[in-house]
């Protein structure tokens, strides 16, 4: 006989795998629930921006639906025109080839993400990965079983990484390094020498690099950051993840991809059919129309969140007792702390009540990042200019 009442749910509960009773839940949802009661709040924790999709990758999803496209896609790791087309993208904007083999198409950067990790990791190895981080880096390394281990950017009045610490973090259990870069939330960059020391290492050592370069082409100093596969041959261990939500404004169409060598394509694929059984044909009809005739958008996303830095950084430097790191060059976020505030949760409530600003704190994204306030610049610049002056009139 099952037990009843409340214990009969304790009973489901501890039936769970161990990963998943170990979730970490905690997001901005309280500040969130406390914003609706408050009403009239700018809301810049969320790492979206406010652009609607444009009509003509909206148009291309569409014209894909009224042909009929809405079977199964045959390839699990993408359909032809898609993969053709990040090919071409690819090789164009890294300056080296990167053929059809090496690329699959998921839905999401989230999923890209998963199906590295489970491409790599054991139960009972870990992943380093450089913090402060996106918190699903580290719940998803926990979910398959890994050990999330965080290893710390330096920071003065910049985000530094220290290559020697990093590599002494590693050991004979660690199966990848994973970085994100530019980063959300800090807007650290990579540097081209860097890439080349962690490529250097992983040949040496055998451990994989998963590079996210989901902000790749939000990059103020050139057409894209320094990417690994810019220097990486094929057999290289090394993985990039990345998405359509940021550079082209499609977060709610839920399509990512993969770059990765060819050698892994066919696990990848098989692992596709097993976890999503592909991306939906329209979706990826939309991406072809992105990837193909979206320069101009990139464009335009990456001068509103260079107009949106330049903002927060003008305004927030007349705030008493505001600690602004070295003004990042990509990204879509100011990361900012309080002189004194240790735990910026109490800074971000404070906020919200006297600001009627919503902004995501620290912790969320590391020990290493407690004291700091994540702000969310891709916005029109007008909301960005009510939340500034909300801000210092509150603040001041």
């Amino acid at each position: 006989m099952l037990p009843q009442s409340s214990s009969s749910a304790r009973y489901a509960f501890d039936g769970v795998r161990a990963q998943i009773r170990d979730l970490h839940t905690e997001n901005i949802a309280n500040l969130a629930v406390r914003a609706r009661e408050l009403g009239d709040v700018v809301a810049l924790w969320y790492g979206e921006g406010d652009m609607v999709t444009p009509a003509f990758i909206r148009e291309a999803a569409k014209a894909a639906f009224d042909e009929g496209l809405t079977f199964y896609v045959p390839n699990m790791r993408g359909h032809g025109p898609l993969n053709e087309a990040l090919s071409e993208y690819q090789t164009r904007i890294h300056g080296r080839s990167i053929p059809i083999g090496r690329t699959t198409v998921t839905p999401g950067g989230m999923q890209a993400l998963y199906l590295a990790l489970e491409l790599l990791v054991d139960t009972g190895t870990n992943v380093v990965y450089v913090a402060p981080q996106w918190p699903n880096i580290h719940n998803a390394i926990h979910l398959i079983g890994g050990e999330p281990r965080p290893f710390p950017l330096d920071f003065k009045d910049d985000w530094r990484l220290d290559l020697d610490r990093l590599f002494a973090t590693c050991d004979a259990r660690t199966r990848a390094i994973f970085l994100s870069t530019p980063s959300n939330p800090t807007g650290w960059i990579a540097s081209r020498a860097e890439m080349q020391s962690l490529l250097d290492f992983s040949r040496r050592t055998g451990i994989w690099i998963i590079s996210d370069e989901v902000y790749g082409r939000l990059y103020f100093d050139g057409d894209v950051a320094p990417s690994i596969l810019q220097i990486a041959e094929d057999g290289d261990r090394v993985v990039s993840v990345n998405s359509f939500s940021k550079a082209w404004a499609m977060t709610g169409w839920r399509i990512g991809w993969l770059t990765h060598p060819s050698g892994v394509a066919d696990q990848l694929g098989a692992m596709t059919q097993y976890i999503n059984s592909g991306t939906a044909a329209p979706i990826q009809a939309g991406a072809v129309a992105a990837i193909r005739q979206g320069e101009p958008l990139v464009e335009e996303i990456r001068q509103r969140i260079r107009t949106g830095l330049d903002l927060a950084y003008d305004r927030l430097t007349r705030i008493p007792g505001i600690i602004l790191p070295t003004k990042p060059r990509g990204g879509m976020y100011a990361f900012f702390a309080l002189e004194g505030e240790n735990d910026a949760r109490r800074a971000c409530a404070r906020i919200l009540e006297t600001a009627r600003v919503g902004l995501a704190p620290g912790h969320l994204f590391g020990n290493s990042a407690a004291a700091f306030l994540r702000m969310c610049v891709c916005r029109d610049s007008g909301q960005i200019e009510t939340a500034l002056e909300r801000m210092t009139a509150a603040m001041n």
